[in-house]
């Protein structure tokens, strides 16, 4: 635990380049529990400039880290699929990322709750879904999150740090709802589809 704190105290003093950095190790696959959140919030605390100015990095450095983990994917892991997803479940897993993948991606990236991103983020890589896409939603996801918790480090101070680790249960709710919402959606997008075919 001392070991943790003294990490955390480290990347801290480094201001906006330490949560760039935390940001680039954690997406690459190195798990990092509420690092990249709590430091943004702690720097954010401190000055509201700089706070922002370390979402932005933060942003930036899950995106750069992300990306390397969609490469692994991409490279590592294609083949590998191509060979043990053409029956049974992993056939069907392939099918349901490639209807449900985006939404997959996109809820873990935005809600600051324990959910199963890096799996998601190398299945993306594998089965082939186009780096535009992935990009688009990493961003989409991941400006709101990060810009949102420095702008609550900047409203109180370093409260916002014990909220969050209070609500995880309510993050983990909210999480899976939007999760089913969005399949849902894609449900209904597929249904107009066939109609209009029909």
């Amino acid at each position: 635990m001392r070991f943790v704190k003294a990490i955390g105290s480290t990347f801290l003093s480094w201001g906006p380049f330490g949560v760039f950095l935390l940001a680039v190790i954690d997406s690459a696959g190195i798990p990092v529990p509420e690092g990249v959140d709590a430091l943004v919030v702690a720097v954010g605390s401190q000055h509201a400039g700089i706070g922002y100015l370390s979402a932005a990095l933060a942003v930036a450095g899950s995106l750069a880290g992300s990306l390397f983990l969609f490469y692994v994917g991409r490279k590592g892991g294609e083949a590998y699929l191509d060979s043990k997803t053409q029956k049974g479940w992993p056939k069907k897993f392939r099918h349901w990322f490639h209807h449900y993948g985006g939404v997959a991606v996109f809820i873990p990236a935005l809600i600051p709750a324990p959910l199963p991103l890096k799996i998601f983020v190398l299945s993306a890589g594998a089965l082939g879904m186009p780096r535009s896409h992935f990009i688009a939603l990493m961003l989409a996801a991941r400006i709101p999150r990060y810009f949102g918790l420095a702008y609550l480090g900047a409203q109180l101070g370093k409260r916002p740090i014990e909220y969050i680790k209070g609500q995880l249960w309510e993050l983990f709710v909210i999480s899976v709802a939007l999760f089913l919402f969005a399949l849902l959606l894609v449900k209904v997008k597929d249904r107009m589809r066939q109609r209009a075919a029909a």
